[in-house]
């Protein structure tokens, strides 16, 4: 299994955060889960071979628009496939598209015609699995960048919370943010169900949970408890719901799972 990764280039960068490949060839009898942490982002795919997401099939074609997935995201993969893919930046695919609002497709997975241009599905589609990556990358930028779009100040001004959400690990409530960026909470809440597909709350409380998943990841030996309070969760259920939800298991036992994995290493 291989995976690869690659920046936008300097066109492509206010709209869209990477571009992304998997590789795979398994034996017949063998499959592997492949288990991502969700983030606030649309992502667009050309998958080919294996067996199929449900959600891909169920499409009809290969090339899919993703929406925000709001739990852990769960791949069964097996045979032999690949997978291309640009991940946005969260609410670029409705700000370079003008195409929206992104809540229609938070947990969805629906057929690229429509959301994107006729000629990126086809740049996309026509994409080969053996050909050079550097193509990929000219071929899907020159696509992207052939949609026609406006400067749009709203997406600018919601990029700017959105890194300083993800930036500043002391944000641990929307109130701040309103404070901070002088937006009212109908207005940010509007922003983001039309741009991002959920609301702020949600986002920032993701970009808080993979700080507490990094912590445990670095080995953090201290009170669960303790790590929840620091990054916003005063009611242990609370936070044991939603870090349950996020990564599929308690924090307890991801961390005693995590520590044993690191112990057998060693």
């Amino acid at each position: 299994m291989r995976t690869e990764r690659w920046p936008a280039g300097p066109a492509m960068t206010r709209w869209v955060e990477n571009y992304w490949m998997l590789r795979w060839s398994l034996p017949g009898d063998v499959s592997y889960s492949s288990q991502i942490l969700p983030h606030p982002a649309c992502s667009l795919t050309l998958e080919q071979g294996g067996q199929p997401r449900p959600e891909v099939a169920a499409t009809g074609t290969q090339v899919v628009v993703t929406g925000v997935v709001t739990s852990r995201f769960d791949v069964d993969i097996r045979g032999r496939g690949w997978v291309f893919g640009v991940k946005f930046r969260p609410g670029g695919l409705v700000a370079l598209t003008g195409v929206g609002p992104a809540r229609a497709w938070a947990d969805r997975t629906l057929p690229a015609a429509g959301i994107v241009p006729d000629e990126v599905v086809a740049a996309l589609a026509g994409l080969d699995a053996d050909g050079d990556p550097d193509e990929w990358l000219a071929t899907t930028e020159a696509a992207l960048g052939g949609i026609p779009h406006r400067v749009d100040d709203r997406y600018g001004a919601l990029l700017a919370i959105v890194s300083d959400m993800l930036a500043d690990r002391e944000l641990v409530s929307v109130a701040q943010v309103e404070q901070r960026h002088h937006v009212t909470s109908r207005t940010l809440q509007r922003w983001f169900m039309h741009y991002v597909g959920v609301g702020p709350k949600w986002v920032l409380a993701r970009y808080r949970m993979h700080d507490v998943v990094t912590a445990i990841d670095g080995g953090y030996a201290g009170s669960l408890t303790e790590l929840a309070h620091r990054y916003g969760w005063y009611d242990q259920s609370h936070f044991t719901r939603d870090f349950t939800t996020l990564v599929g298991i308690p924090p307890s036992r991801y961390r005693d799972e995590r520590a044993s994995r690191t112990h057998d290493v060693r």
